[in-house]
């Protein structure tokens, strides 16, 4: 059944788990990821970007997932959503296609300008029954990080933050407290503490981003301290294409299923480790 993120998160923060919300860009990964979460009855998070609307067509991949969520899936709580809208204009696309969760990031922009714009995307959002995520403080890509990075500057202020949510009526809300998208250096150690602080302060679910690759106890840490939901995207690109070169390089293969099909299975093992990690599996129910 397809929900809200708001649905989904607001339950994991009042049990204590986290959920998974994972990126697609194709059939391929998408059956990977309801897959998984069938198997594991496990609530999920299906997600896509401005880019993969651009490459798959951003109606046709919505129509993806709710189909095969709601025909094959109908018992698993699923929330398809939007991840780093970076303007009005592309969440009032992804909102008119049918997506019942957004995500707009103005964290590149000054508080002031991220407030306003993200004000204008809950009106929108909320006038639909579409849940808001928004961004604040800055989660750094490769491309950004050019020598050392001042932390204190890139991490979400826990007293900004209490005021942020009162400002735009956001639902959810994606922190900083070192984590990095993708291959980007992150800080040496998480700043947990901030972390707590944030959360004694916010009511609303919290999100990671650039946290794919947590793991040794820190998961489960952060959990503990008030994560609701994991963005996961580097490790599937990693499971896909890895498994796909080493599949092609066997030898002739002349049928495109046998070659996607390891590629797909090794995305979903990767998704039901990631929602063992997080204790959402056997939390559909």
């Amino acid at each position: 059944m397809i929900v809200t993120t708001k649905v989904l998160l607001e339950k994991a923060k009042q049990d204590g788990y986290a959920v998974g919300a994972f990126n697609t860009v194709n059939l391929e990964t998408t059956k990977a990821i309801l897959d998984a979460a069938e198997e594991l009855s496990s609530p999920v998070i299906v997600q896509l970007t401005e880019k993969t609307m651009e490459y798959a067509g951003g109606r046709v991949l919505f129509s993806l997932i709710r189909n095969m969520a709601e025909f094959y899936h109908s018992h698993i709580p699923v929330a398809i959503h939007l991840d780093h809208g970076k303007s009005y204009e592309i969440v009032e696309r992804a909102i008119e296609i049918g997506l019942p969760s957004v995500m707009y990031d103005g964290s590149r922009h000054t508080y002031s300008d991220n407030v306003r714009t993200t004000k204008k995307v809950v009106e929108l959002a909320h006038s639909k029954g579409v849940s808001v995520q928004a961004e604040l403080g800055n989660v750094p890509y490769l491309s950004e990080v050019h020598g050392a990075i001042d932390w204190d500057e890139y991490m979400t202020d826990p007293d900004e933050a209490i005021r942020f949510v009162g400002e735009t009526g956001i639902d959810t809300l994606a922190v900083a407290i070192g984590n990095a998208h993708g291959f980007a250096a992150e800080r040496s150690e998480p700043d947990y503490e901030r972390l707590s602080r944030i959360s004694e302060r916010v009511s609303i679910p919290l999100i990671l981003h650039g946290a794919s690759d947590w793991e040794d106890g820190r998961a489960e840490e952060v959990i503990r301290r008030g994560i609701s939901c994991f963005n996961v995207d580097t490790a599937i690109k990693l499971a896909f294409v890895g498994t796909l070169t080493r599949v092609i390089g066997e030898g002739d293969k002349t049928d495109i299923r046998s070659v996607l099909e390891p590629a797909r299975d090794a995305v979903k093992e990767e998704v039901k480790r990631k929602m063992h990690l997080y204790g959402s599996a056997g939390k559909a129910k």
